[in-house]
């Protein structure tokens, strides 16, 4: 399984429009395969849509796009508005749930590390040992590491809450009490280095599979 995270930096006040295009298209797009998700930013970098497509390799992939673009039913036209576009494959960490439709918002924080690199198995086996205690305070959505795009030596979490409020809580929870999140010195997993971190507060759009 991989997934493909399309990320759209739009002109500003564009997004709903955009965002309307995406809709109107989407049940013809859905018939080739169906998305995990569809976001709009709230907090963070603004103007930005964040879509999520599950495939089960690079082939099934190419594929689809292909047999989209021929049937005209994928992209939509919304050339006018984007001032950029990002395109990520991500292969998930042993330890990740499936992205599956359902409830687990509707706020959604993607958490973006950059790590040196020859650090992804060590940081595998640390986060692996320390996601049962999170998981007791709150869902994942997934967590995936980058294998082709601009973005190398990335991994990034996505978590589900109901409010803004009760992330902070968990958060806050989960610090005090040591369980999150996993340390980066030297244990019984070992050490590792992340050389930046950001995130971003997004909520679903309205036919988004991922609610």
């Amino acid at each position: 399984m991989i997934y493909e995270i399309r990320t759209y930096d739009l002109k500003p006040r564009s997004q709903p429009e955009v965002e309307k295009r995406f809709g109107e298209a989407y049940e013809k797009r859905q018939r080739l395969s169906a998305p995990a998700a569809f976001w709009h930013t709230d907090i963070g970098p603004l103007d930005q849509l964040v879509h999520v497509w599950p495939y089960q390799d690079l082939a099934q992939r190419d594929r689809v796009q292909v047999e989209a673009e021929k049937a005209k039913v994928w992209p939509p036209d919304i050339g006018e508005f984007v001032v950029r576009m990002r395109s990520d494959i991500m292969i998930p960490f042993p330890c990740s749930p499936e992205l599956k439709p359902g409830k687990m918002g509707p706020c959604f924080e993607m958490c973006t590390y950059t790590y040196v690199s020859g650090h992804l198995p060590t940081i595998m086996r640390v986060w692996e040992a320390a996601l049962p205690g999170r998981l007791k305070l709150g869902p994942l959505c997934g967590i995936w590491y980058s294998e082709l795009g601009g973005n190398l030596y990335n991994f990034i979490h996505i978590w589900g809450y109901p409010t803004l409020d009760e992330r902070n809580g968990i958060l806050d929870q989960a610090r005090a009490s040591g369980i999150w999140p996993p340390s980066s010195k030297a244990g019984d997993g070992g050490a590792y280095t992340l050389l930046a971190q950001e995130n971003k507060i997004m909520a679903p759009a309205s036919f988004s599979p991922l609610q």
